[in-house]
């Protein structure tokens, strides 16, 4: 028997999507979807990855990474100040209720449909990258993310416009061929008012993960992201 660790599998169907936005301001992404199977090699948790009622911190690896993930209190500000709602609710209020993971949410007026878990399965996209989280410095106490995890800029982290809240990914920088798997636990990048064209790029990073992906001077870089299957030991 093959192990499971080491299993790659044959696309059983294909279908792709175009990013558009309708007129309504209903934004979707691109990504591709194989039903009925499992993409790639199945990487080992060791540890909890997803919050209960209960917990209020995760410790967890992956790999040679090591996440630690802490609860925001709710009334923290959130790290992306544009975001207006989720799921038709004020975001805290929906962070409360546990229903961020895949519900759409408004920035600026505009609505951002994110995929299902079973399309982010196969998500994998070519595009530029950034980083972000310096502002948040200037708040006392700290920020919180569109799920309602405390930001750490030391920590691997990202935001993605559409991928299911938390998911995990392996960003890749193409330049120097450095690869990182991050925790995806925020929305963005979005267009900004001095720069539109930030809406284009497909993942913001922390600071810890540009710098060990090498592009903290640079501030934008080509990167691939591909979503990674987790089993827990």
């Amino acid at each position: 028997m093959i192990p499971l660790w080491l299993l790659t599998i044959s696309m059983i169907a294909l279908t792709s999507c175009s990013v558009l936005k309708t007129t309504g301001s209903t934004i979707k992404t691109g990504y591709r979807i194989v039903k009925g199977t499992i993409k790639g090699t199945l990487w080992v948790v060791r540890g909890t990855y997803q919050f209960t009622k209960e917990t209020t911190k995760l410790v967890y690896q992956i790999g040679k990474f090591t996440f630690e993930v802490v609860r925001a209190p709710l009334d923290y500000p959130l790290v992306r100040e544009d975001l207006q709602t989720i799921d038709g609710l004020p975001v805290t209020e929906a962070i409360r209720l546990g229903r961020v993971k895949t519900a759409p949410y408004t920035v600026k007026g505009s609505r951002y449909t994110p995929m299902t878990v079973a399309s982010a399965q196969t998500y994998e996209e070519t595009g530029l990258a950034s980083w972000y989280g310096e502002e948040t410095k200037r708040q006392p106490g700290g920020s919180m993310t569109a799920n309602g995890e405390l930001f750490n800029p030391r920590a691997l982290t990202a935001a993605h416009k559409y991928l299911p809240l938390p998911t995990h990914v392996q960003v890749t920088n193409i330049e120097n061929g450095r690869s990182i798997i991050v925790r995806v636990n925020d929305r963005g990048p979005f267009p900004s008012q001095h720069n539109p064209d930030s809406g284009k790029r497909i993942i913001d990073v922390s600071r810890e993960a540009a710098e060990q992906l090498g592009f903290v001077e640079q501030g934008i870089v080509r990167v691939h992201v591909e979503t990674i299957q987790l089993e827990e030991e």
